[in-house]
């Protein structure tokens, strides 16, 4: 749906839109959302100074602090509050997700965010994550909770498969995958051993640029599963577990990439989240929920407005904008200047994406 045949009767300001969304919530807190969610896109910046001079309010720089205070703190946002916002923007049909990790340091303390999304128009919308209390990877019990909650709102039949980085093996997460009927395509280590033999010496001589595939099933962390393997132009081995088709898996986990520009996106090319002096494992975590309202707000605009006018490309072949820069563009204009757009562009956030062509 484009601007121009959006339904009248959809809420024009986002506090209308979250209402409709969120009718248990209260206003009071439904209004902090908003502005805090305005603010965002227009200050790019997590930073409370900075975020705080954009609320829309002619009071002390101390009051407009306890304000964003208010909003980190309330215990009504909780993870199933920004899914009941995000799930009705997915488009119909099955769905590829990917996980994995974000993470920086504020000082000395490390911040770490464990994140599963829909891959949507080349980035990831993040729908459910957790902090980790520490540096390094995820564990398993952590990655089965994330999944498990994604599963209670969107059950096995829609995911088409899950994709992820060397980070998320292991025998109990493999099973764990299989008995929840979730089709899986990961990387696994060089290292990593089939019948005794290590992947990166077997496939040692494999040609850059091809890409084999064992005949037949074999025993990876206990699961049997296709192994995928190929050596990119610059030398690096793939080996890859997977429930798919042999010809899928790769483009399939070339999706993966997708979550690695909304981090960016979230963070020093966009948001930039890791300015942020939230350390507090829930408060970080409602941070990370309004920095994904504004960036999934930027990014429908931008669908929306590549459909009217597709970004050019340049020379170098790369487009002048990402689809959430030229939304974020759009959109943080409408709400500074108060422009004719902005009640249409408000209706686009309570829109479905188009539907994906993802594998």
């Amino acid at each position: 749906m484009t601007i121009h045949d959006a339904a009248p009767e959809q809420p024009t300001s986002l506090p209308d839109l979250l209402k409709a969304r969120l009718p248990f919530l209260r206003r009071d807190t439904l209004q902090r959302v908003s502005d805090v969610v305005e603010a965002l896109i227009q200050a790019q910046s997590t930073c409370h100074r900075r975020l705080g001079t954009f609320l829309p309010s002619d009071v002390s720089p101390e009051a407009r602090k306890k304000r964003l205070q208010r909003c980190f703190q309330d215990q009504q946002l909780t993870g199933e509050v920004f899914l009941d916002v995000l799930l009705p923007l997915l488009p119909p049909g099955k769905l590829v997700f990917a996980m994995d990790r974000t993470n920086w340091e504020h000082g000395t303390q490390p911040l770490n965010l464990l994140v599963l999304g829909v891959v949507l128009q080349g980035f990831t919308l993040p729908l459910v994550w957790e902090a980790i209390p520490h540096s390094g990877s995820s564990n398993t019990s952590t990655r089965e909770r994330l999944v498990a909650r994604l599963l209670k709102r969107l059950p096995a039949r829609r995911w088409k498969v899950l994709v992820a980085d060397r980070e998320f093996l292991g025998q109990q997460w493999f099973e764990f995958l299989r008995r929840r009927r979730i089709k899986r395509c990961i990387r696994v280590k060089g290292s990593a051993r089939v019948d005794g033999d290590r992947l990166d010496e077997v496939y040692a001589g494999l040609p850059a640029g091809q890409m084999v595939a064992m005949a037949e099933k074999e025993a990876i962390y206990g699961c049997r599963m296709q192994l995928v393997m190929a050596r990119s132009p610059e030398g690096d081995l793939m080996c890859l577990a997977t429930d798919l088709h042999v010809l899928d898996a790769m483009s399939a986990y070339k999706l993966r990439w997708s979550i690695e520009c909304t981090f960016s996106a979230m963070k020093s090319r966009g948001f930039n989240l890791e300015q942020t002096g939230i350390t507090q494992k829930e408060r970080l975590e409602r941070l990370f929920g309004l920095v994904t309202l504004a960036w999934t707000w930027s990014l429908r605009v931008g669908v929306d407005g590549a459909l009217m006018r597709p970004i050019r490309v340049k020379s170098h072949g790369r487009k002048e904008a990402s689809l959430v820069t030229a939304g974020w563009e759009r959109l943080a204009c409408a709400l500074r200047w108060g422009t004719s757009k902005r009640g249409p562009f408000t209706e686009l956030f309570s829109s479905p994406f188009p539907a994906s062509d993802a594998v």
